[in-house]
C-alpha cells in the first residue's frame, strides 16, 4: 500500500507542476515522511524533484528566459545552501516537549515546528484568493530568489513564492513554466549537494526502490502534464492540497508524525 500512495502521489504531483510552478515537493514530502524521518523524507523528495525536474528540463528547457534565470536563480542558489545548512542544525537540537499519549510517546521537534510553520504558511497560497493572486513587480526578482531558495533548502516549499515572484516577469506561458523549472534545477541541486553526506551516511536504511518507483511515476506525470494537461484548471486541486498540507501540519507539530 506504500508504494502505491507514493506512485500516485508522485505521478499526480509531477503533472500537476506544469500548472502551478509547483506541486511534487508539497505532495511528496509530507507522504514521504509518513515512512521516513522528517529530515530524510526532505532529503528524498529533493532527489525525486531533481530528478524530475532535470528530464522536464528536456521536455522545455528550451523555452527558459536566461536573463529571469539569472536574476532569481543565482541568488536562490547562494541561499539554498543557507537553508539546507539550517536544516541540519534544526535536526540536531533536543526535542522541545516530549508527552504521552494512549501509551504512546510523542516528540515535538524545533525541525518538526518549523517544518509545520513553514508547511501551513504555503498552503495558505492554494487558499486565500489574495494570496493566489499575489505578484511582485520585477525589481524584487533577486529578493524572491533569495527567499525562494531559502525555504527550498530548507523545506522544499519553495515553488509557491517562486511562483509569486516569476509571474510578474512578463513570461508567456511556455517561458514561465520552463524558466520555473530552471531555477528549481539549481535550487535542487545546492540543497542535494548539502543533503548529500547524511544520505550517503543512511545507506541500507532508505527505501530504494521507493525511491525509483516514485522518480519514475513523476516522469510519467511530467510527460502528461506537458502533452495534455496545460488546459486543466488547478484551483480545485489547490484547495484540496491547501487544506491537507494544513492537517499534516498540525499532526506534525504537535509531533504524531
Amino acid at each position: 500500500m506504500d508504494y502505491i500512495i507514493v506512485s500516485i502521489v508522485a505521478l499526480l504531483g509531477s503533472g500537476l507542476t506544469f500548472f502551478s510552478g509547483f506541486g511534487l515537493g508539497t505532495l511528496l514530502m509530507p507522504v514521504f515522511a509518513l515512512f521516513f524521518p522528517i529530515d530524510i523524507a526532505i532529503a528524498l523528495t529533493a532527489i525525486v524533484h531533481l530528478l524530475n525536474n532535470l528530464f522536464k528540463l528536456t521536455l522545455v528547457g528550451k523555452k527558459a528566459n536566461i536573463k529571469t534565470v539569472l536574476r532569481f536563480g543565482l541568488p536562490a542558489i547562494l541561499f539554498a545552501f543557507l537553508g539546507a545548512y539550517t536544516l541540519g542544525k534544526l535536526t540536531n537540537l533536543e526535542p522541545v516537549f516530549t508527552y504521552q499519549f494512549f501509551d504512546k510517546s510523542y516528540q515535538i521537534t524545533v525541525i518538526k515546528i518549523c517544518i509545520s510553520v513553514l508547511l501551513i504558511f504555503f498552503s495558505l497560497f492554494d487558499l486565500i484568493p489574495k494570496l493566489k493572486r499575489l505578484e511582485f513587480d520585477t525589481k524584487y526578482l533577486p529578493f524572491g530568489g533569495a527567499l525562494s531558495g531559502f525555504f527550498g533548502g530548507m523545506s522544499g516549499h519553495q515553488g509557491a513564492l517562486r511562483t509569486a515572484f516569476l509571474i510578474r516577469a512578463q513570461l508567456s506561458k511556455e517561458a514561465f513554466i520552463a524558466t520555473g523549472v530552471v531555477i528549481a534545477c539549481f535550487i535542487d541541486v545546492s540543497r542535494i549537494a548539502v543533503y548529500a553526506k547524511d544520505i550517503l551516511e543512511l545507506g541500507n536504511q532508505l527505501n530504494y526502490t521507493m525511491l525509483g518507483l516514485a522518480t519514475a511515476m513523476a516522469f510519467i506525470g511530467a510527460y502528461i502534464g506537458n502533452k495534455f494537461l496545460k488546459k486543466i484548471t488547478i484551483n480545485t486541486i489547490q484547495i484540496v492540497v491547501g487544506v491537507l498540507l494544513i492537517v499534516f501540519a498540525l499532526l506534525l507539530g504537535i509531533g504524531v508524525l
